[in-house]
């Protein structure tokens, strides 16, 4: 079954900008490799109320498909450079259709 998740991302003091354009690189670089392990694509998103915060919002064929490209050691080194510029973990949601 289809999910959709929601990624909160929120960036270092002063590094939102930085944290926008690597996750936007990311998102282009990786994006063919991960449409054939089952990704169906994503789009970046300011949060009105925090400007440090940004939401990814994903579309995967399965929940399978996306917890196998997570613990790819690929897509942890891949990640590595990103999440230096995170205050803290970050949050995400996966939904199914109701």
């Amino acid at each position: 079954m289809a999910i959709k998740v929601i990624v909160e991302l929120r960036a270092k003091p002063g590094r939102r900008d930085e944290l926008k354009n690597m996750l936007h690189m990311l998102m282009a670089e990786l994006g063919p490799a991960l449409k054939e392990k089952g990704s169906l694509g994503s789009s970046l998103h300011e949060m009105v109320d925090d400007p440090d915060t940004l939401v990814e919002i994903a579309d995967w064929e399965t929940a399978d498909a996306r917890d196998a490209v997570m613990r790819d050691p690929t897509t942890a080194e891949a990640m590595a450079p990103l999440l230096e510029l995170l205050a803290g973990p970050f949050k995400a949601t996966v939904l199914e259709l109701a």
